[in-house]
């Protein structure tokens, strides 16, 4: 609490020393000014954020370490039912279902029923060509059944870097909010 009142004191100072000095000199441009005010908003955002980052790092990083094992993932368990979820949708090759940590109104996980060494995007394959087609073409029919179809993301993330905590490839489909860019 003390760094934040900290942080907006300081950033409330630099404000106003940053308009005296525009109102005593009209000579400097607008745009040698944004990176003084830029600065503690942005060390605000790192502040807030530094621990849910630090978090799912933590995770990306212990889940790289089993991703070929071939020990059944969560997603197996869910594909065999032995973990319940809400199917939103299901063909003879993919299954979608909805994310239990939503980070959108519509946030639902697409993944392929047989991994076939499919675990994260970066060890795709030419032999993996139509299972990708097919994961993409149901993110389609996912954004259409939850009525997002005029503006959805999808997001696939490809190994620890990246923050992939399930090794078994997965698409994100995300809709329901105004998206941000630049996303992450």
């Amino acid at each position: 609490m003390a760094a934040m009142n900290s942080l907006s004191l300081l950033r409330a100072s630099l404000s106003v020393r940053t308009l005296k000095f525009i109102g005593a000199s009209n000579r400097i441009p607008q745009t040698a000014i944004f990176p003084l005010i830029r600065r503690p908003l942005q060390f605000r955002r790192v502040i807030s954020s530094v621990r849910a980052t630090s978090d799912e790092e933590i995770a990306a990083r212990a889940a790289a370490v089993d991703a070929d094992s071939g020990a059944p993932t969560i997603f197996d368990k869910i594909i065999s039912k032995d973990i319940p979820s809400t199917i939103v949708y299901e063909d003879e090759f993919v299954l979608a279902f909805r994310d239990i940590s939503p980070q959108a109104p519509v946030h639902v996980l697409v993944i392929p029923k047989l991994r076939n060494g499919l675990t994260e995007l970066g060890k795709a394959e030419k032999r993996h060509e139509e299972v990708l087609g097919r994961l993409l073409y149901a993110a389609k029919i996912v954004a259409e059944k939850e009525g997002v179809s005029d503006g959805f993301r999808v997001v696939i993330n490809s190994g620890p870097s990246a923050c992939q905590s399930v090794y078994h490839l997965h698409l994100h489909v995300l809709g329901g909010r105004q998206m941000k860019w630049p996303p992450g």
